[in-house]
């Protein structure tokens, strides 16, 4: 836990709740208590869910009214723009609207967020052959994402290639047919986007990668930039005894699917 008592705004050692604040114009007297489910460095969006959930407490303490998407895009300008973070834009989108969704990024910063309409209980299905394990190494998103940020206009070809795979697997979704095709799509997804940087992935995320589709996993993908934290795994249900076996030294991680984003649950 860590803990700061600061007089003035611009005190706080903590970056993104210094900006957050200063961005929101409110530096009179508060008390902001946060505790994470998840370890910070881990790929799951700790760091956006962080921002828009500040943000979103501030716009209430405030009395100020905003839509998600207004609340994602003020996120996304607080960590690229006041805390300079090399971070992309879709996990702000996510935590703010919750759900499955496809989510368009247009060239002009324009984000257009589709739901997803899944039939009968595709959601319980999916939920059920998904396999989230730690794999205990800790990266910094930014510090990957440098690594390939500056090159994807020159990887246009394979970046179209892994936009078509999205339109599929939002297609494998909406069907109510085998999933196991969504397995076979996040290897493929896995393939292509190792190739746009060294650092995404390594020789231990490989060798557990390895290990697991040995043992029946399908696919998968490091969660966030890359580099480490959470793997997510699609297992089909009688081989999860196997890969739960073979990755017994990683923590295995329960989770469940949310739909409703960032919300204020109580204000008085």
């Amino acid at each position: 836990s860590r803990i700061e008592l600061c007089t003035h705004v611009d005190e706080l050692e903590h970056p993104t709740a210094r900006e957050s604040l200063k961005y929101a114009g409110t530096t009179d007297g508060l008390e902001i208590h946060y505790d994470g489910d998840l370890p910070g460095r881990s790929g799951m969006g700790s760091s956006s869910a962080f921002t828009v959930g500040l943000l979103n407490a501030l716009y209430a303490y405030s009395g100020r009214k905003t839509s998600a998407i207004e609340l994602a895009r003020d996120s996304t300008y607080v960590e690229q723009q006041l805390v300079k973070e090399t971070v992309g834009s879709q996990d702000q989108v996510s935590v703010a609207c919750g759900g499955f969704n496809k989510i368009c990024f247009g060239v002009d910063g324009g984000v257009q967020v589709e739901n997803i309409s899944m039939p009968g209980n595709m959601i319980d299905r999916l939920s059920t052959n998904l396999m989230l394990f730690y794999t205990g190494i800790e990266r910094t998103a930014s510090d990957i994402a440098m690594t390939y940020a500056g090159s994807l206009l020159e990887k246009g070809k394979m970046l179209k290639k892994m936009g078509r795979m999205v339109d599929e697997g939002v297609q494998l979704l909406s069907e109510d047919g085998d999933l196991d095709g969504f397995g076979e799509l996040l290897h493929e997804a896995w393939v292509q986007k190792s190739l746009l940087s060294p650092m995404i992935s390594n020789s231990t995320i490989d060798d557990i990668y390895s290990v697991a589709k040995r043992a029946g996993a399908l696919g998968g993908k490091i969660l966030g930039a890359g580099g480490g934290g959470m793997l997510l795994l699609y297992v089909p249900l009688d081989r999860q005894e196997p890969v739960a076996q073979a990755l017994s030294e990683l923590i295995h991680v329960s989770f469940n699917f949310e739909t409703g984003g960032s919300q204020i649950i109580f204000q008085s």
